[in-house]
């Protein structure tokens, strides 16, 4: 394992995920300034060689934070070693004028408002501060104590400007994710739509064929008839597992085929099969179709095929209307079918069928009504046409695609 990857392993499992960069520039620059400060005291030549153990006191609580799995050395204990190690270069000031080992604390400082709680950060900085401002009452750092001030001040804004970059960055993850997944189920709602859709199609055409096929050999004993009608059930199966099989491969990574969904123009190849199958239907398209976007033709033709596939399971026998009205601003598709009996009351738990068209059609911006009407069934969708405006304020149709 790389130790880049070793490292950032174990700052995502401290919860603080920094780019390996960050704290491999804090360990350097601080192990840099205890370097300088213990040069200025000339403690690399004897006696004064006790002086590098504050060089290690400073460096041991780092490199165990980046060896540590899942927590990072305990913030007190950091700032706890680092102040006491400072107190001890700063007992022996240095000859030059500027000293280096107050610098310590400011990186200390940056560190720990980085890595931890508000509360922490601010005692750690108040203990910070006191160091240079006590060398200062007692005269050992010349008036030079307004350079460390500022400088330790500066290391905790820094840190908590930092900190608070890491939590919106895991914010916008956390969204990021969210939005993921809840585009997915939005998916995965559309594809068992589009399911259902089809297979309650095909299902009941295939059955109004079936049956009579059925009754043309048991009635009138027309083999003929029954031919056509099994050769046309024959026919709608297959298209609907062509169907299937293209929308299910939505869910894969592959190809689903290069058969385009079907619009506005297809409703009346639609009709047509439920006719042959054996359902009177009536129906009436007004207005010019050519305005009518992709999305919105899949609907007006999943509402039709919806509702006349729930006539063929709920009412056998009875006629249905279809009627398609293109607007200039809508679109609305009205089906009706007759009832023999009593209109049953509205169901308060409707099917999937049902809830799709209406989840299908309030995602084209307009809404669906469906319930009983005089003396049978109406469906009623209302879908807005999207338009541009134009220059002078005038508004104009978006044209289809093709």
């Amino acid at each position: 394992m790389p130790i880049t990857e070793f490292f950032r392993q174990r700052l995502a499992a401290s919860g603080y995920d920094y780019p390996i960069a960050v704290p491999l520039f804090e360990h350097l620059a601080t192990a840099a300034i205890a370097v300088v400060a213990v040069a200025q005291r000339d403690a690399f030549l004897p006696p004064d060689w006790p002086l590098l153990l504050a060089v290690v006191a400073v460096m041991a609580p780092m490199v165990g934070d980046m060896l540590r799995t899942g927590t990072l050395v305990p913030r007190p204990l950091l700032a706890a070693v680092v102040i006491a190690a400072t107190t001890v270069l700063m007992l022996d000031p240095p000859a030059t004028e500027f000293d280096f080992a107050p610098l310590l604390l400011m990186m200390m400082v940056g560190e720990v408002a980085a890595t931890s709680g508000l509360a922490v950060s601010l005692v750690t900085a108040g203990a910070a501060l006191t160091v240079p401002v006590a060398f200062a009452a007692f005269g050992r750092l010349d008036g030079s104590a307004s350079w460390y001030l500022p400088a330790i001040a500066l290391g905790w804004i820094i840190g908590r400007l930092m900190q608070t970059q890491l939590r919106l960055l895991h914010q916008e993850r956390a969204a990021r994710t969210i939005a993921a997944e809840q585009s997915a189920d939005a998916e995965r709602q559309r594809i068992a739509r589009e399911v259902h859709d089809v297979i309650a199609h095909s299902l009941s055409v295939t059955l109004l064929h079936l049956t009579a096929a059925r009754r043309a050999l048991e009635q009138d004993r027309d083999v003929d008839e029954a031919v056509d009608a099994l050769t046309d059930a024959e026919r709608l199966g297959r298209q609907a597992m062509a169907d299937i099989r293209r929308t299910v491969g939505l869910l894969g990574n592959g190809p689903s085929g290069s058969r385009p969904e079907p619009g506005i123009d297809d409703v009346g190849d639609l009709v047509d099969d439920f006719r042959r199958a054996g359902l009177p239907v009536r129906f009436e398209i007004h207005g010019d179709p050519s305005g009518i976007t992709a999305a919105t033709g899949l609907g007006v033709y999943r509402v039709s095929q919806e509702s006349l596939a729930n006539v063929v399971k709920h009412a056998p026998g009875s006629d249905a209307d279809v009627r398609v009205a293109i607007g200039a601003d809508a679109v609305t598709v009205d089906v009706r079918n007759r009832l023999r009996g009593a209109v049953p009351p509205p169901d308060r738990n409707p099917g999937n069928g049902l809830r799709g068209m209406r989840e299908r059609v309030t995602l084209l911006g307009g809404d669906l009504k469906a319930g009983p009407d005089a003396d049978g069934w109406r469906v009623h969708a209302h879908m807005p046409l999207p338009s541009t405006t134009c220059a002078f304020g005038l508004v104009r149709k978006t044209p289809r695609l093709s």
